[in-house]
């Protein structure tokens, strides 16, 4: 009975059994490469980069060709020959975890591997109602939440993209005016790896009224990753970059925020808590972290923003 109970469908790497599996790889980053992909507010260091995104990077970049020869396989049993489609990853997690970060350097990180030079990104961001249509559905104060996207689209985007069309476009989102840029799209074509990156990527399909479900974005990815903390870190790490923003971003006057800029910081403070207990916090508890089983592979950060577990699932 005892030796049952070792028995789990999950792999569990703390930290140092992560990274003993970078020790025959070559740290591809210098410090300007992590200067420039680190995200406000983040700790991000040439060492968390050897010890938890080289490995990562290189398993990933396993599955990618795994992915090619399963292919081959299957059209050769099937006497078709259907081309290589992209090999989509699903970055979740919550406001301020640090799954931009994660989603950026690992698209540097797998564009240095010989078999996907080729990789783009793409935010679920862009895929948000614009502010007039939020406004319209009383929706502007749910920015985030499931509803609040246009699912419909963001289904079709990745449905094309695993379609294999030879380009695929996006909207643009910008958060220095919190919004869609109506002029400007993200264009796609036929990337080596797509990386989708967002809070509700993981989310399961919407059940219908009749009782049934359609497809989900996660239906069309081929391996996904949810980025983890304990949400008290997170609240703190909120309002240290809404603190932070108050004194760079915020200060454009173009900025959404901008009536922010001016506020004293225990004023700043109070606001960052209210936006988080109203908004994120909730979104986090509801949407989000429930979708965190759903994940291949789960990155557990400590409160310095490092990265502690790795927790993943068996093949």
């Amino acid at each position: 009975m005892e030796e049952q109970n070792h028995y789990s469908p999950f792999i569990e790497l703390d930290r140092p059994a992560w990274a003993r599996l970078a020790h025959e790889l070559e740290q591809p980053f210098d410090e300007s490469d992590v200067e420039r992909l680190r995200g406000l507010g983040e700790q991000l260091s040439l060492q968390e980069v050897a010890e938890v995104y080289l490995p990562l990077s290189r398993l990933l970049s396993i599955y990618v060709d795994s992915s090619s020869k399963l292919r081959q396989a299957s059209n050769e049993f099937l006497g078709e020959s259907t081309r290589r489609t992209p090999y989509v990853i699903g970055v979740a997690g919550s406001v301020a975890v640090g799954k931009s970060t994660t989603a950026r350097v690992l698209q540097e990180m797998l564009r240095r591997w010989p078999n996907t030079p080729r990789v783009e990104l793409v935010t679920t961001d862009g895929f948000l109602y614009p502010n007039a249509e939020l406004e319209r559905r009383n929706l502007l104060g749910r920015k985030g939440f499931p509803e609040s996207y246009d699912r419909r689209r963001l289904l079709r985007f990745v449905s094309d993209v695993k379609a294999g069309k030879p380009e695929v476009r996006a909207p643009m989102y910008s958060h220095l005016t919190y919004d869609i840029l109506p002029d400007q799209q993200v264009v796609v074509r036929r990337p080596d790896v797509l990386i989708m990156e967002g809070l509700n990527v993981l989310a399961p399909p919407t059940v219908r009224a009749d009782g049934t479900a359609g497809l989900s974005v996660s239906d069309f990815f081929d391996f996904s990753i949810y980025v983890d903390a304990r949400t008290t870190f997170i609240k703190r790490w909120y309002t240290e970059r809404f603190m932070d923003l108050r004194k760079s971003a915020f200060t454009d006057p173009r900025s959404y925020f901008h009536r922010y800029s001016t506020l004293s910081d225990a004023e700043a403070e109070r606001t960052a808590s209210d936006i988080w207990d109203r908004i994120n916090g909730p979104n986090l508890k509801v949407n989000v972290l429930p979708t965190r089983g759903r994940a291949r592979l789960v990155l557990t950060k400590d409160e310095h923003h490092r990265v502690k577990r790795v927790l993943m699932r068996k093949v």
